[in-house]
């Protein structure tokens, strides 16, 4: 039976801040573990592989259970996803880039990309996002003016097909002119359909995308949309894991606010 969708999780070794980052370990158990455990919950999904570069990996991974297709090297997720495809005799019709340090990604937002492209077979790209308030705008705003670069903002027309994405923090808020501006902070998942995928790495980088540093602009600049699912953490904290650092804060987000899945 041909697979109709799945969750492609890339995973790399060698990333430039946090080398052997999928095998840290969070509360006992590996960071690719965890995201992986999330991936296996979501509904109307044929399958959830685990793409990767490296050997070790590829050895854990199928320790806990994993399917795992192994790819070379790639600049981008995205990219290394895609990839891992053309190892698949069938190809799905719609795949899932799930980041494999998107540690606290809760399932319900999956399963609402998931959704999303099932209920509308003329989607092409969805990719998630979730309404802030001005009080969190203006701490974001004050962590990026001390140089954090971390967040994403994006703007979306009437239909909430994106108008752009930047790490820069738009839309600018003149006053209170508006008392509850449409603010929304993107969240780095994105479901295809194959052939938006296919054409996606096709095409070249962009002026804009190697600007912001965000691959999903190559789309908007040549003229393809993206659909904006708008998602409730439903009180729970978004944050992926970047850094050593970042472990650290990620148990005691765990700690407070408990396991997304049972692992």
């Amino acid at each position: 039976m041909q697979s109709k969708n799945i969750i492609v999780i890339p995973a790399r070794y060698n990333s430039g801040r946090f080398p052997g980052k999928p095998f840290k370990l969070v509360k006992g158990h590996s960071l690719i573990y965890r995201v992986w455990s999330i991936a296996k919950t979501i509904k109307h999904v044929d399958e959830v592989y685990i793409a990767t570069d490296h050997a070790d990996i590829q050895t854990h991974a199928l320790g806990f259970g994993a399917k795992v297709l192994m790819t070379g090297e790639h600049s981008n997720g995205t990219e290394r996803s895609f990839a891992a495809l053309s190892l698949l005799e069938n190809k799905p019709d719609i795949i899932l880039n799930l980041q494999g340090d998107a540690v606290l990604t809760p399932p319900w937002i999956i399963q609402d990309l998931i959704d999303a492209m099932m209920a509308n077979t003329s989607l092409e790209i969805t990719t998630p996002a979730t309404l802030i308030n001005r009080e969190q705008y203006s701490v974001m705003k004050k962590l990026k003016s001390k140089g954090e670069v971390g967040g994403t903002m994006v703007v979306c027309d009437k239909d909430l097909n994106a108008m752009y994405f930047s790490k820069s923090m738009i839309p600018y808020l003149r006053d209170d002119q508006i008392k509850s501006p449409l603010l929304y902070r993107h969240i780095g998942l994105y479901a295809y359909r194959y052939s938006a995928l296919k054409t996606y790495v096709s095409l070249p980088s962009t002026p804009l995308e190697k600007l912001e540093g965000l691959e999903q602009l190559r789309v908007l600049e040549n003229g393809k949309p993206i659909r904006v699912v708008i998602v409730d953490y439903k009180g729970h904290t978004h944050a992926s894991i970047d850094s050593p650092e970042d472990v650290i804060r990620v148990e005691q987000l765990i700690e407070a606010e408990g396991e997304l899945v049972p692992l």
